[in-house]
């Protein structure tokens, strides 16, 4: 997959994101995945470890279509607390960078009042563009 990040003349790098990329190839779309497990089993209620189990289970769909975390180019975060999030944010970065391994991908981050499973904390829904 051939995919490029874009950043402005002048900008700053932002930390942990791309702000666009660019990307060629077939495109695969990832509903959002939240902190279950492939049986739809909650292992947990801490907002960390339902980020590392929802970004394992957009691996494990990314796989399924034959591509990559490399493949990645868009990714958004719907979290229910957003002083959850950041206050967990240190474990998160550590469970991105050994899930997905690298932060070239356009993101958003978007607190929201609840999600449909009730015990969910986190959902990612993802784009991503595989070799054609």
């Amino acid at each position: 997959m051939s995919h490029q990040p874009i950043l402005p003349e002048g900008w700053p790098r932002p930390k942990g994101y791309a702000n666009g990329v660019a990307a060629r190839g077939r495109m695969l779309f990832i509903a959002g995945m939240i902190g279950w497990d492939k049986e739809q089993k909650f292992h947990s209620d801490d907002f960390a470890q339902q980020s590392r189990q929802a970004l394992q289970n957009v691996a494990d769909v990314l796989a399924a279509a034959g591509g990559r975390p490399q493949d990645i180019v868009r990714m958004t975060w719907y979290v229910t607390d957003k002083r959850e999030y950041l206050a967990a944010a240190k474990d998160i970065g550590r469970a991105f960078r050994e899930v997905i391994g690298h932060y070239d991908v356009a993101m958003t981050a978007v607190e929201v009042k609840a999600l449909i499973e009730d015990r969910a904390k986190v959902e990612i829904e993802v784009t991503a563009v595989l070799e054609d």
